[in-house]
């Protein structure tokens, strides 16, 4: 995208302003990871910033897992506008089970999945290595994945987790959503 994707109009709000409402709804503390600058402070809630830029989404899990203090993150990337919040709370009251729970669709969807504090150390030791790829500290913690077939309760994974990264297909999610 050419402009900050958070900002892209989405009904009464933007893609932000979306993503907190649904997070909002199934979460009572949510906050912003705002990547390697402090951004969105006048939404009212917490900005994260990462400790050390250039690090990409395992870098922005580091910092949630630091700022929340040995409580569970939910993630939610704000490009992905069709996850319901249903399928949140779904993530959420997994949480119990495992240290991560990811919905795989067939690929892992790790930017919408909930994250224990056991994964603190681990995330971190894939951090000081350069390993950053989110799923790379996946052996050294428990981790529960929702199938296609989980996942069809909350609807067609692929709509579901349909990814704005361009113009078509902020499009075709705007449609989508009705």
């Amino acid at each position: 995208m050419v402009r900050d994707k958070a900002l892209l109009p989405w009904g009464a709000t933007d893609l932000l302003g979306h993503a907190l409402a649904r997070l909002e709804a199934v979460a009572a503390e949510v906050g912003i990871l705002s990547g390697a600058e402090a951004r969105y402070a006048e939404r009212g809630v917490p900005v994260v910033v990462d400790p050390v830029p250039d690090l990409g989404p395992l870098g922005g899990l580091l910092a949630a897992l630091r700022a929340a203090k040995g409580r569970p993150v939910l993630l939610l990337g704000v490009d992905l506008p069709l996850v319901p919040p249903d399928l949140l709370r779904h993530l959420v009251d997994g949480a119990a089970e495992a240290d991560a729970v990811v919905p795989v669709s067939p690929r892992p969807e790790p930017l919408c999945a909930i994250y224990g504090p056991a994964c603190l150390e681990p995330v971190a030791r894939r951090v000081e290595a350069a390993d950053l790829k989110m799923t790379a500290f996946w052996p050294d913690v428990r981790v529960r994945e929702l199938g296609p077939g989980a996942l069809a309760a909350f609807g067609d994974p692929e709509i579901l987790f349909l990814n704005v990264n361009d113009p078509g297909d902020y499009e075709r999610a705007l449609q989508l959503a009705g």
